[in-house]
């Protein structure tokens, strides 16, 4: 009687567990096999996988949630492959190339294989077959070769990214088959030619980024057609002629972007129609004329850079009262001739104040809300005077350029603004020292230009934990002896200490600085060997030890070794490659 008892409970525990099974089944179909065997060709051409993201695909099940990146449907075929670098840490990344095996995943939707950087070798062919994908994006690796023409057979598609790889070659025409395509970034390759007229079909875009490549020809006239576009970027290519009026029919379109091209022309008075325009790049063009006053009636504009043109005086009275969300401009290096910063300019709330070479004269202006400023360039213009008042209130400055002026202070007297990351205060008329301003510099400094002034004193000590990447002290009248203590700026990519008075021997520490990439120590009074610590800079891209004193072997390897024989001349014995060989190996040589 006690086992009968049992029973229905027992029926029921076991109904539970059938029903639980049954929904772990519907929760974990097995995979297909046929889609297990495509994954696993993917993996078999990784060769070094230090994101350690294949390293979980071992079950038989790819569908049980156990493989990274991979996701299924019901009938256990795979739907998503999505393998990200997590973040920027240069030590993550999947060495090998793309496995046509991939072609064979027909169910796929998405497949995302981005910032792995060390994937090279072409974009198979197969992936024309995968003709389910809405998701292509195969960003920021190393691909090579051209974009295949038969993605233009992937209809269904919606978003397109080949971005930041080697690829060459034309854009195929045959992504203009794409119709249901939101969004294409192509940037940061190598692609030549022009803009496909294919691409009028693409009638729901929202996003295009042909950025950084080398594409010529004309902008088409059709992307007038974009109605629903938000982003054009454009820029960093080869492209002609005059801007189509049709771009400026687009009333979605938030930023645009054209700089760096080979534009002519007037900048067109109908760009005031792009009504929900929040940032403009139309710089390193040759456009020519006045800046249009229409500008004025863009209301989301906070963006604006109208540099490195030809465009010329007098600046529209119009954009005093215009452009209400403005907060970043940037004129410099046209044909404006301005004598004063203009009062729209200096009582604007603004983060971003750039007039370099616009013939600005007199004393550095001040500005009526300082303490929003962070990125000031006014370089190239004609300010005399100090700086003493110029700082003031200047709490959020973190970008700051006043090379190439008339400028007269001690360096040593400044107080600048905390958190400053870059300070160019080259071609100056400077004096003092440098100890006050570097020893009182925040850990965010990453560029320090002070070159071509009369900065007198020594080099002082560095401590630790400083962000320099960039010290140029070129063209001074600095003594003393260079600081073992250099060798505490770990991020330096730049040092440049030539043409000044610098004497002693050069450090056997600075072999550390293993991100140097630039070091010129010429035109000084340093003497002694070079060290041969230096061979640890692998990185090194340009070195000139030129007139000094320096004597001995040149550091016999790369790519010391391999620099042109100028970068040692005019010093007191050095020898060895790529000079004549020192005398006693010469003689060790003629005696065997």
């Amino acid at each position: 009687m006690g086992i009968l008892r049992w029973v229905p409970a027992l029926l029921l525990i076991f109904s539970f567990f059938g029903l639980f099974c049954k929904s772990l089944a519907q929760v974990s179909p097995a995979c297909s096999e046929e889609d297990r065997a495509a994954l696993l060709g993917f993996k078999a051409k990784i060769v070094k996988d230090t994101t350690d993201s294949l390293s979980t695909w071992i079950d038989k099940d790819c569908c049980g949630g156990g493989w990274e990146g991979v996701q299924c449907n019901e009938a256990g075929r795979v739907t998503v492959l999505e393998l990200q670098r997590p973040n920027k840490d240069n030590a993550l990344y999947m060495k090998g190339t793309l496995s046509p095996s991939l072609g064979n995943l027909r169910f796929l939707e998405v497949l995302t294989l981005s910032g792995l950087k060390q994937i090279t070798g072409p974009i198979p062919e197969s992936f024309s077959n995968l003709t389910r994908l809405a998701q292509l994006a195969l960003e920021d690796n190393s691909l090579k070769g051209t974009i295949p023409s038969g993605l233009g057979r992937l209809t269904a598609l919606q978003g397109l990214s080949l971005s930041g790889n080697q690829l060459t070659g034309q854009i195929p025409p045959s992504l203009g088959n794409l119709r249901n395509l939101l969004q294409l970034n192509l940037g940061r390759n190598s692609l030549k030619g022009p803009i496909p007229t294919t691409f009028q079909y693409f009638h729901g875009l929202q996003y295009i980024d042909l950025s950084s490549n080398q594409l010529s020809g004309l902008i088409p006239d059709f992307v007038g057609q974009f109605q629903t576009i938000t982003f054009i970027d454009l820029s960093s290519n080869q492209l002609s002629g005059q801007v189509p009026i049709s771009l400026f029919s687009l009333a979605k379109l938030q930023d645009l972007s054209l700089s760096h091209n080979q534009l002519t022309g007037k900048i067109p008075v109908q760009i005031g129609g792009l009504k929900s325009l929040t940032s403009l790049s139309l710089s390193g063009n040759r456009f020519t004329g006045g800046i249009p006053a229409s500008i004025s009636r863009l209301p989301n504009l906070w963006y604006l850079n109208l540099s490195r043109n030809g465009l010329s005086d007098p600046i529209p009275i119009t954009l005093a009262s215009g452009i209400p969300s403005l907060l970043s401009i940037d004129l410099s290096y046209n044909n404006l001739s301005l004598g004063t910063v203009p009062d729209w300019i200096g009582s604007r709330q603004l983060s971003d104040v750039h007039l370099a070479g616009c013939q600005l004269k007199g004393v550095l202006p001040s500005f009526t809300r300082p303490d929003s400023l962070t990125s000031i360039d006014l370089s190239d213009n004609l300010f005399t005077g100090g700086v003493s008042k110029f700082f003031t209130n200047m709490s959020s400055l973190q970008k700051l350029k006043l090379s190439n002026n008339k400028l007269k202070f001690d360096l040593s007297e400044v107080n600048l603004p905390d958190g400053l990351s870059v300070i160019d205060f080259s071609s100056n008329e400077l004096v003092g020292s440098l100890s006050r301003i570097l020893n009182r510099t925040s850990s965010f400094l990453e560029v320090f230009d002070i070159s071509r002034n009369q900065i007198s004193g020594v080099i002082p000590e560095f401590r630790e934990g400083l962000r320099l990447r960039v010290l140029n002290l070129e063209s001074n009248k600095i003594g003393g002896q260079l600081p073992s203590s250099l060798s505490n700026l770990a991020n330096l990519e730049k040092l440049s200490i030539s043409r000044n008075l610098i004497t002693g021997t050069i450090p056997t520490s600075l072999g550390l600085l293993v991100k140097l990439q630039w070091l010129d120590l010429s035109i000084n009074s340093l003497s002694g060997r070079i060290p041969n610590s230096l061979l640890g800079i692998e990185a090194l891209r340009h070195a000139s030890f030129r007139a000094n004193r320096l004597c001995g072997e040149i550091p016999q390897g790369r790519p010391f070794n391999i620099f042109p024989p100028v970068a040692y001349a005019h010093n007191l014995c050095l020898c060895g490659k790529p000079l004549p060989p020192c005398r006693e190996k010469k003689s060790e040589e003629m005696s065997q």
